[in-house]
């Protein structure tokens, strides 16, 4: 097989659209049947994901590979950086952690895993026709440029033509293409090969003349006006719009009503995406004690500071509130770090996040003890909880995988264990999570992928309102998510100059 043909987005700022564009080509190269790969050199992100051989990387790429009928491959994203303060992360080569930094010590080390990098690439384009690569926020950074290992760096490693996305939507667009255009290196600028507007509301006449003028600026083609579309696809960490959704429920509303805490750290919450989805379900976001008020089910979430979040509920005020929704019998959920924080005690000794031995929220009899060494696997089990209303879920199958620091103990006779998990690298079985009256706490990120848990979960919860649930006959989650990924391909193939990019990356 002959080396893939590339082609890289990158973008004016985050949040311009890269990673749903990149989704789409992958989407669209697939659907004209190429073997297609994403690829990201380094990502920063708290939503990841555990591949079959137990690695870990950035869920975009994830969402990409399955756009392009790929199972994930860490080689996909071969740095993940994951922030743990304002000025440091985790950080994760090939799938591995190698440490916790401060953002200057990565700054030192990061061309030192230029080799890393290649290594990842080349074994790729060896085994695909087209790799779709991603940039990270803009190339324009020229404080960063130097250094630069993700944007035109990246570019210039593996000769890669350019697209470059705007977006309309926040206003000053040309500006965005244009002052971008300027900052970069002539080298850089000739890489870049066409420039897309993304987000576009309103009629494109209006447009064109505009981007006529853009042409005589800048000596880039506009081959892409994409206008807004809603698509339910999953979004990276803090650009989120779910986490927006805030408001509370008014008295019309009879959806059912889910409250997610919103941590400061909050990380994985693409754990939720598989309920939101559902018809007759909402799900909201709370980071004050007055948004929790009284939910059908309340969820602590993953994060990537359990101690830190944990001190944060109770600096704010949550802990009350949630205290409060346990003793009346709403049933709330512990995922993760959301897990651990509902047991009686968190003992980091061995320094893994604040070295501290710090006091849980009691509502589970369940004693967590921090390492320094991560644990990852991906896993099936069926729900063996007897009390409660997740009783009622009992025999439900479910998948997923964990991502954690440590392990927590049941610490009470005759506690009852959450999930039976069957790890899928050795077949080994036991116990996960904690389930004591209405609240439970599981390891397992992704358990309302499932659409036999998830279902009979809303189920219940509706006949304790009173409610009927729509959610037998739907789709399943992955049927859902390659339906909203060929939408996607549509709105592109529609707005966007293939032909062109097809040319420009050799292969017409």
């Amino acid at each position: 097989m002959s080396r893939a043909k590339c082609i890289m987005v990158q973008g004016t700022m985050s949040g311009a659209g890269k990673s749903l564009l990149c989704t789409a080509l992958c989407r669209i190269f697939a659907q004209d049947g190429y073997r297609v790969a994403p690829f990201k050199s380094q990502n920063m992100a708290l939503n990841s994901f555990v591949t079959r051989d137990g690695l870990e990387m950035g869920r975009a790429q994830v969402v990409q590979a399955q756009a392009a009928g790929m199972e994930p491959d860490v080689r996909m994203n071969p740095i993940l950086l994951k922030p743990s303060s304002d000025v440091g992360s985790q950080v994760i080569v090939n799938g591995e952690v190698r440490g916790q930094m401060p953002a200057a010590a990565y700054f030192k080390l990061k061309k030192s895993l230029i080799p890393d990098i290649l290594a990842a690439y080349d074994s790729l384009a060896e085994e695909v026709d087209i790799i779709i690569i991603e940039g990270a926020g803009s190339p324009a950074e020229i404080n960063l440029k130097a250094d630069d290992i993700v944007n035109m760096g990246m570019a210039a490693l593996v000769d890669a033509p350019v697209l470059l996305v705007g977006d309309i939507d926040r206003g000053g667009v040309f500006a965005q293409l244009a002052g971008t255009l300027m900052l970069l290196e002539e080298e850089e600028r000739r890489r870049v090969k066409g420039l897309v507007m993304n987000k576009f509301r309103g009629d494109k006449k209006i447009l064109e003349p505009g981007l006529d003028q853009l042409y005589d600026i800048c000596h880039v083609p506009t081959i892409g006006v994409i206008p807004y579309t809603r698509l339910d696809i999953e979004e990276e960490d803090s650009l989120a719009e779910s986490l927006l959704q805030t408001a509370l429920p008014d008295e019309t509303d009879m959806r059912l009503d889910i409250a997610v805490i919103r941590l400061p750290h909050i990380s994985n919450f693409t754990d939720l995406d598989a309920l939101a989805r559902l018809d007759g379900v909402r799900v909201r976001y709370a980071d004050r004690a007055e948004q929790i008020q009284t939910p059908d089910l309340l969820i602590l979430p993953g994060t990537k500071n359990t101690i830190d979040d944990l001190k944060w509920l109770r600096r704010t005020g949550l802990e009350s509130p949630i205290l409060n929704c346990a003793r009346k019998g709403i049933p709330v959920l512990g995922i993760c770090g959301g897990y651990q924080m509902l047991g009686n005690e968190i003992d980091d000794s061995c320094g893994a996040e604040t070295g501290e031995v710090v006091p849980g929220l009691g509502l589970l009899p369940v004693k967590t003890v921090f390492s320094l060494e991560k644990h990852r696997t991906r896993v099936k089990g069926r729900i063996c909880a007897q009390s409660g209303i997740w009783g009622s879920v009992s025999g439900c199958e479910c998948t997923g995988y964990e991502i954690h620091m440590g392990e927590s103990r049941i610490c009470e006779e005759n506690a009852q264990g959450f999930i039976q998990l069957t790890n899928q690298s050795d077949l080994s079985t036991r116990a996960d999570g904690c389930v004591r009256e209405n609240v439970a706490g599981t390891y397992l990120h992704g358990i309302f992928d499932e659409v036999g848990f998830c279902g009979r979960l809303i189920e219940t919860l509706c006949r304790q309102k009173g409610r009927n649930s729509a959610v037998s006959g739907q789709m399943s989650f992955w049927e859902y998510k390659q339906r909203e990924y060929d939408k996607l391909a549509d709105v592109i193939r529609e707005n966007m100059d293939m032909e062109y990019l097809y040319r420009v990356m050799g292969l017409a």
